[in-house]
């Protein structure tokens, strides 16, 4: 080859690599903006839905609490554990209190608008964490993205967009921007519009009720016109009409049978349920989303349906993350990732 020909391959391959390194960077660690979050939008939605009101809960002791500067505290009482001490009564207009059977520990969140009831469960080899909700309006069932931003490759740890937000309780979404498609609407705002062929797409409507539908059945702008105010391309459901719609081999790609794994599901009007699982550790193996469904069909779920899971899978509650988030079991530590759901106002 002559000389020319030798510096002309140089650069051609410097060229090549330098782009082949753009690529890379670009698709998993660049952050690029595209749209600020609209999350104060189409609250319009809510204007025609009449609230309900929540039934009181049944206090099983007095209880005193110090107060503190805590946002969460001012708007509702929560016990923790043996903790033996309740927040002054000016500062909250209900009580609240919780048990678990499983682990004997006590977190509870209780005020006019807002119910949260945290259990832990140990089932196939596996620490289950619950959040059981009751809302008096789906306004209250939030997302938010990291940093505040619909963008590629913004990622935040769940819990410090769950901060940010001054959230209850939070649980990390569908990680929208790990995938080039499937529809991502948020808060009544369409911020994607294209969607995957043959995925579940969750649709959470003004009206707190849940549906599951395919990308290529409706169009994002379509679903918003009906009423979804919130919808997820992760999945796939794991229950709908109360049976268990996932078989004992179905997997996310090329996912391992045992996760930690999220979800969530529905019981009844507003009455919803936050589920994440350990996993990946020698405490807890995780969960197959079929064990996912069988679970989460325990609790009486008449539609369940699986968000990202694996390293994202987290659970915040009252400042803390509640769980033991894993990527490779090696160290207990959270993912950063695109988006959160969360209780809050």
């Amino acid at each position: 080859m002559s000389k020319k020909g030798i510096i002309w391959a140089a650069v051609y391959g410097s060229l090549l690599t330098g782009f082949t390194a753009y690529v890379m960077l670009d698709t998993f660690l660049l952050p690029k903006v595209l749209q600020s979050d609209a999350t104060e939008m189409n609250m319009s939605m809510f204007e025609d839905i009449e609230p309900v009101t929540l039934a009181p809960q049944t206090e099983t002791e007095e209880v005193t609490e110090p107060a503190t500067e805590s946002s969460t505290e001012k708007r509702g009482k929560r016990r923790h554990g043996s903790d033996e001490s309740t927040a002054p009564a000016e500062e909250a207009s209900t009580s609240a209190v919780v048990s678990s059977e499983k682990s004997g520990e006590y977190t509870e969140y209780n005020d006019e608008n807002i119910s949260i009831s945290l259990s832990e469960y140990y089932e196939n080899d596996t620490k289950i964490y619950v959040a059981d909700i009751q809302l008096s309006s789906a306004q209250y069932l939030k997302t938010a993205f990291a940093k505040d931003a619909y963008g590629k490759n913004v990622t935040a740890k769940t819990s410090e967009t769950a901060a940010a937000k001054d959230a209850i309780l939070a649980i990390n979404g569908d990680y929208y921007g790990a995938k080039e498609s499937g529809y991502v609407i948020r808060n009544g705002v369409v911020y994607r519009d294209y969607g995957s062929a043959d995925t579940d797409v969750l649709c959470i409507y003004a009206d707190g009720s849940f549906g599951i539908t395919n990308s290529g059945e409706k169009s994002a702008d379509e679903l918003v016109e009906e009423g979804v105010w919130q919808a997820f391309s992760f999945g796939p459901a794991l229950i709908e009409n109360g049976s268990i719609s996932v078989s004992e081999n179905d997997e996310v790609g090329k996912a391992m049978a045992s996760n930690p794994r999220t979800a969530v599901g529905i019981i009844d009007q507003l009455h919803y349920v936050f589920v994440v699982s350990d996993g990946r550790t020698s405490e807890s193996e995780g969960l197959s989303l079929y064990e996912l469904a069988e679970f989460m069909e325990k609790l009486g779920v008449e539609t369940a349906y699986n968000l990202d899971g694996g390293g994202s899978s987290t659970m915040y509650y009252d400042g803390q993350v509640v769980n033991n988030p894993t990527t490779s079991g090696n160290s207990i530590k959270e993912r950063s990732v695109s988006d959160i759901v969360y209780i809050g106002y």
